[in-house]
Parts: structure tokens; sequence; C-alpha cells
């Protein structure tokens, strides 16, 4: 499952799928304030050493990276350069950063970035055709070794149209979960996947959402059956050659 890195907090909504965020969700249950961004007392985890001089995180493991707020923030501009030291420090982790902000990549990338950091992963969310269009022509272009598409919490049907390609490594779709969460269809969720197939993309189906929608008629799943219900369905797709690739290393 690998280990959560939240090095800073805090965020501010930037487009439809923000509008009900979890990570604002549960400030609010503490009267804390998402707006401000923060480091936060976990912002050195992956070079912290046990009593025996050993790593505290071990080698191998997946590492989520600011998931309660934006990494490319711009508050988080004068923290960025030492988090992108201790991910070149621990290459032998593997980092995987989500970001509602591609325009502000290019500019923030380490002096040896190069094509990219071999253990480092990017998606860049898209839960709409506007932020499809919006996003997709600057992320796809951006020297990234490992990037992969979010279309969640998916909000409308999304037409990519010829912007994927082999340059992703996968698609991810999912509902939007919570008491005020948003319809999610299965038509639009199919939709994706017949796109990812015609352009040789994996595809992903996360989670239904608490409100989904199916052949005309609209289910409310509770949370802990949303994956569930998801991985039921058995829509994941991947190309043969990465099936032909995952036999050959069993």
């Amino acid at each position: 499952m690998g280990e959560m890195w939240n090095l800073w907090h805090g965020c501010h909504k930037k487009s439809e799928g923000c509008r009900h965020c979890y990570v604002f969700r549960r400030d609010a249950q503490f009267e804390k304030d998402s707006s401000e961004v923060h480091k936060t007392a976990s912002f050195s985890l992956p070079i912290r050493r046990n009593r025996q001089g050993a790593w505290k995180v071990p080698s191998g493991t997946l590492m989520w990276t600011c998931f309660t707020s934006d990494f490319f923030i711009e508050e988080a501009d004068e923290w960025r350069g030492e988090a992108w030291q201790m991910m070149r420090l621990r290459s032998d982790l593997h980092f995987y950063i989500i970001t509602k902000r591609p325009e502000r990549i290019a500019q923030n990338l380490p002096d040896d970035w190069g094509r990219g950091y071999e253990n480092v992963s990017v998606s860049c969310t898209m839960e709409n055709q506007r932020r499809a269009e919006e996003r997709m022509p600057l992320f796809r272009h951006l020297p990234i070794l490992h990037k992969a598409v979010i279309c969640e919490p998916l909000l409308e049907a999304i037409d990519f149209g010829n912007w994927l390609g082999d340059w992703c490594e996968q698609v991810t779709v999912g509902g939007e979960s919570g008491n005020e969460a948003r319809e999610c269809d299965y038509d639009w969720v199919l939709a994706l996947r017949r796109q990812c197939e015609e352009a040789g993309v994996s595809f992903h189906f996360k989670q239904t959402g608490a409100h989904f929608r199916k052949d005309g008629r609209l289910y409310h799943i509770p949370r802990n059956q949303q994956m569930r219900q998801a991985h039921r369905a058995g829509i994941d797709w991947h190309p043969k050659k990465n099936k032909l690739k995952e036999e050959s290393d069993e």
C-alpha cells in the first residue's frame, strides 16, 4: 500500500473537482483553515533514521506524496528544493505525486532533473472536459519519465481526442465521495476505458463514488463499498505488451 508523505498541508481550491475536497472537509471538523499552507512534522520523513542508523522508511516503499496539498502550490516554492533533494537521496523509494497545477511544473523542477527522476511519478487530475482541454496540452509534453492521468472525481463525460498515447502510463477514474458528492455515470467511465484501449494506455476504475448511475438507475453507495464495487465491475484494462511483460516477470 505504501506510506503517506504529507510534507506540507493546506491548499486553495482551483477547479470544479475541488468543490467538496476531503482535506477541507476533514479540517473543518477541527476548525482548521485549509487555505493556510504550512510545512508539517513529517517534512523530513524519507531521510529519518532509527537508532541503529537505518532508514525508518524501508527501501522499495511507495511514497504517496503531498496528498493534503498540491506539491506544486505557490506557497511551497521555498521548501520544494529540499523536497527534491530528499527524493534524489532516497532513489530507493518511489514518490507518487498528484497535481492540478501542471502549468507550474516546468519552472519548479530541480536543475538535474533532465527527463525526470526514475523514482518519481507525476499524475495530473482532469475532472471534466474543460480541465482536460486546459491541462492535457501542458502536461503531456512535460519532461517526466512516469506520467499518468487521474479523472477523479469524474464529473462528466470526457473526450481526450488524440491526446492519449504511450507517454501516459495509466488513466485512473473514480467518482466523488462525501455527503455532498456529485453523480458519476458508468457510461462516462466506460467511454474513458474505450479511449484507453484505442490509445494503448492502461485503465483503472478506482472507485464508484457515493452516487453512481448505471443503466439509468442511481445507486447510493457507502464509502466502504465504493472501491469494492468498482473492482467487482472488472473493467480494468492493460495493453497486451504490459501483460506479456508481467507474465515474463513471474
